[in-house]
């Protein structure tokens, strides 16, 4: 099995109303509920852009803390979930059944294996 990320970036989401925000909450919730059924969910979730961001930097030995993110970037993820699928066709399939869940585009990425975490090929 291989590990992907499916994630959103906040600049991604249209205008929604409360009504269409309820009913994606709905499609979602069920999705979630198919992708554990499958056993393909390792974990969902969403940032909360109202929570305090900050950046650990310790390139110098020691960790130094500072507030607001490391990279000043008009994007950033807005939300995501990692799965356990079997190939990349899989990770289309249920990255198709987020982006039609949410409402919005989703990218996906492979995780890379650590190496003594790389599966043998013969």
């Amino acid at each position: 099995m291989t590990e992907y990320l499916i994630a959103f970036n906040d600049e991604w989401v249209p205008d929604l109303t409360d009504d269409d925000l309820r009913a994606a909450s709905k499609r979602t919730t069920a999705l979630r509920a198919e992708m554990k059924a499958a056993g393909v969910l390792i974990f969902t979730g969403g940032l909360d852009d109202a929570a305090p961001v900050f950046s650990v930097d310790a390139s110098s030995g020691a960790p130094l803390f500072t507030d607001g993110p490391y990279v000043e970037t008009k994007e950033y993820l807005g939300g995501f979930a990692v799965v356990d699928v079997a190939d990349e066709e899989a990770a289309r399939l249920w990255a198709g059944k987020i982006a039609v869940a949410c409402g919005w585009p989703q990218e996906v990425r492979r995780f890379r294996y650590a190496t003594a975490a790389k599966p043998e090929t013969t």
